[in-house]
């Protein structure tokens, strides 16, 4: 077989990350490099030409999961035009839903990667760029009256209890509670 063109590979690398950025945050980072590249549909020798470890992968695909979420909240400023609290409401409701909750390949890295982040130590370069990613997300949810933090905690939380209770309905109890008290006037 031939070599591929310069553009190929890059494409080639764009989609194991955008692979690594799902399995990751649906499986964990222990997903083995061959099981990665059969789910990108390349071959597994040819990874080491295109990253320089695994964990160089961690990373790219780490920060690309967060790429994805700031693109996604700043699409929804644009489409509410510019009015950030009906941009953060939405972003809430679709937050705490049964769909979020039931499509972690496809959801928030702050928590689909937060249990592989806790269990590595703060020199990795993923876990400085999950730390910046969360700083931002928390940012975005800041309101005049409300900490994003706090609101980030409130809506992470619920999504990892509803996500380790989701065949019960304590599941969907836990996503409504969350998002009423996230999104009540006061």
């Amino acid at each position: 077989m031939g070599r591929v063109s310069q553009t190929q590979a890059q494409e080639n690398r764009q989609r194991v990350v955008e692979t690594a950025s799902r399995l990751f945050r649906e499986q964990g980072t222990h997903v083995s490099v061959a099981d990665l590249m059969k789910a990108a549909g390349l071959t597994h020798g040819g990874f080491y030409k295109q990253f320089a470890s695994k964990d160089a992968l961690v990373d790219e695909a780490t920060a690309h999961a967060f790429g994805e979420l700031a693109r996604l909240h700043a699409a929804g400023i644009e489409r509410n035009a510019g009015r950030r609290e009906t941009a953060q409401r939405e972003l809430i409701d679709a937050y705490l839903s049964v769909e979020h909750r039931d499509d972690a390949a496809d959801g928030c890295p702050a928590a689909g990667l937060a249990a592989d982040m806790a269990r590595t130590s703060g020199n990795h370069e993923a876990h400085r760029i999950y730390a910046e990613g969360v700083r931002a997300f928390a940012d975005a949810l800041a309101t005049e009256d409300e900490a994003g933090l706090t609101r980030l905690c409130t809506m992470l939380g619920a999504l990892v209890l509803a996500r380790a209770t989701k065949d019960s309905a304590l599941s969907e109890e836990i996503l409504t509670t969350a998002r009423a008290a996230l999104t009540a006037t006061g």
